[in-house]
């Protein structure tokens, strides 16, 4: 049965950097294993927080909040948003076992939401239905994606307006998109607001040892580089303690 409705929707659509590179350096059955390794840990970090999985799109995902259930549309941007963190906090783990496994270039991820009226319910023919969402809202989601530093995550405005008092974002230059008449202002998350105090500046110093940390407008990508140099340098710090007992 052919059934849809005009709901307003937080959409989140995500995508893999240059996918197509890293398929050429992988054996099919190894990438097989990796992609199906990560659409399973990203979908059980959608279902953890409520989103609605519509589809895979070869390396892409797009879910939703919203429909069948809703809590309210702040409620939706929140919880979808707090769902995006999540997954790119699990691709920085996982991008650490896959480079033990000798997978040299690993997944980075870009991710792009947006607050809108979307058709959303049974589309198809009389021999296949699929449930899933239609509109130019759904469309500017994976628009936002396409300008977002890899890993980061790229709002609209309308999701920003909803978020604003959980995240810290800066405006991007604005962008149209065909089929939505107004210019829309995208907003690249920097940080999360918490309840505690922020911390802005890291600093240690000894003889041999220097670290500064200028958290003020770091971007989502940045701390992924951050952690992975303070791993290569704890890694080498243990192998050197190893060595010398």
């Amino acid at each position: 049965m052919i059934s849809t409705e005009r709901k307003k929707l937080t959409i989140f659509f995500s995508d893999i950097k240059d996918f197509t590179v890293t398929t050429e350096r992988l054996q099919p059955e190894e990438l097989t294993k990796l992609l199906n390794e990560y659409f399973t840990e990203m979908t059980e970090i959608a279902h953890a927080h409520g989103a609605t999985v519509d589809k895979f799109i070869g390396d892409a995902i797009l879910a939703f909040f919203g429909d069948p259930e809703t809590k309210g549309p702040a409620e939706d941007a929140q919880a979808c948003l707090e769902m995006a963190i999540a997954m790119q906090q699990r691709i920085v783990e996982l991008c650490r076992g896959w480079r033990q496994r000798g997978i040299e270039n690993p997944f980075q991820v870009r991710m792009g939401i947006n607050t809108g009226y979307c058709n959303v319910g049974n589309f198809g023919s009389a021999d296949r239905m699929d449930y899933t969402i239609i509109g130019a809202e759904a469309n500017l989601a994976a628009r936002l994606q396409s300008i977002a530093e890899p890993g980061g995550i790229v709002l609209s405005y309308e999701t920003f307006a909803l978020v604003e008092n959980v995240v810290k974002a800066h405006p991007l230059e604005p962008i149209t998109l065909k089929g939505i008449s107004r210019e829309v202002v995208p907003y690249a998350v920097q940080d999360v607001i918490t309840d505690g105090p922020a911390l802005d500046v890291l600093e240690q110093n000894t003889n041999r040892f220097q670290l500064r940390v200028d958290f003020g407008g770091l971007e989502v990508g940045e701390g992924q580089e951050i952690e992975a140099a303070l791993k290569s340098a704890l890694d080498e710090l243990n192998r050197k303690r190893v060595l010398s007992t």
